[in-house]
């Protein structure tokens, strides 16, 4: 066993997943050379929902959701929606380096709304440390001198406002998340707001199927497969095994693996604020998930 009461190679392979997770801003950054944004994502989710229905059927998992429930997948389809294009607009504009650091900031913001929406997740004193350090992290990166140029200061912007709506999807999950089965509440809005990405792709991308090279293809298939497919099964397998506690103390490496990702895969370029943002956001992501552990 661990320091993190998992075996070691249960840590292995956590540590493999958060490395796969790390690296997906650099797959969409990839992809998004070659599609447009609304496609990208109604290619990416629509395909990935397709696989997770079919995972469900090979395995057992149930389906079907109350009627009364419909409501609530809606509710689930419109913020993933939005989340997700603000995101990729974002993320088309600005370095897949500043996409991860700035989307590991989640954490810190379900904490604040979790602190005022759900009765007993009370911001504990010995976490705050770790959440000024984060959000300093942030600070630090949108004072980059690459950030502050242009497109890449809007591309940053909008990937937090993304976050921030992020945030609010988890704290929503949370509340209803007794009603349904893990994987339907991940299928269900990706079905729904499928047909939203590409009809939105018809009508507002410049073009959505441009360049179709090989690494194009396999930023696409690893999106679907590794992250939106694997990834998913893989991760919530785990955590019904070990608990999230124990998993989320690894979930520091994600940031760490963007950032060198794109710095060798897309040759982005390694500022001083770009390293202090990291070592500051992993930082916090270690204070605020330590502290959990102990509590």
């Amino acid at each position: 066993m661990t320091s993190h009461g998992l075996p070691l190679g249960a840590s292995f392979f956590t540590a493999f997943l958060c490395i796969l997770f790390g690296a997906n801003a650099v797959a969409v950054k990839i992809s998004l050379t070659g599609l447009g944004v609304f496609t990208t994502a109604g290619l990416r989710f629509g395909t990935a929902a397709v696989v997770l229905c079919l995972y469900a059927v090979c395995t057992g998992k149930p389906l079907a959701i109350r009627r009364g429930l419909f409501g609530h997948v809606f509710v689930l389809a419109a913020i993933f929606f939005t989340q997700l294009s603000l995101f990729y607009f974002g993320q088309a504009k600005t370095t897949a380096s500043h996409g991860t650091l700035i989307s590991n900031i989640l954490p810190f913001m379900v904490m604040l709304l979790a602190h005022v929406f759900i009765p007993g997740e009370t911001i504990r004193r010995q976490r705050i440390l770790g959440l000024v350090v984060g959000f300093a992290g942030v600070a630090v990166l949108f004072l980059d001198n690459l950030a502050m140029t242009g497109d890449a200061l809007h591309g940053d912007l909008l990937i937090l406002l993304a976050v921030m709506i992020w945030s609010g999807h988890v704290i929503y999950i949370k509340k209803i998340i007794g009603n349904f089965h893990p994987l339907q509440i991940t299928l269900y809005p990706m079905a729904v707001a499928t047909p939203i990405f590409l009809i939105s792709g018809y009508f507002f991308d410049d073009t959505m199927i441009g360049t179709i090279n090989s690494p194009v293809v396999q930023a696409m298939l690893y999106q679907i497969f590794v992250t939106a497919s694997f990834g998913f099964v893989a991760w919530n397998t785990m955590i019904s095994r070990f608990g999230a506690t124990a998993l989320h103390t690894f979930v520091f490496i994600m940031p760490i693996s963007g950032v060198l990702l794109g710095i060798v895969l897309l040759d982005e370029p390694l500022t001083v604020n770009l390293i202090g943002a990291i070592v500051l956001v992993v930082t916090g992501l270690i204070l605020v998930n330590r502290t959990k552990a102990a509590e």
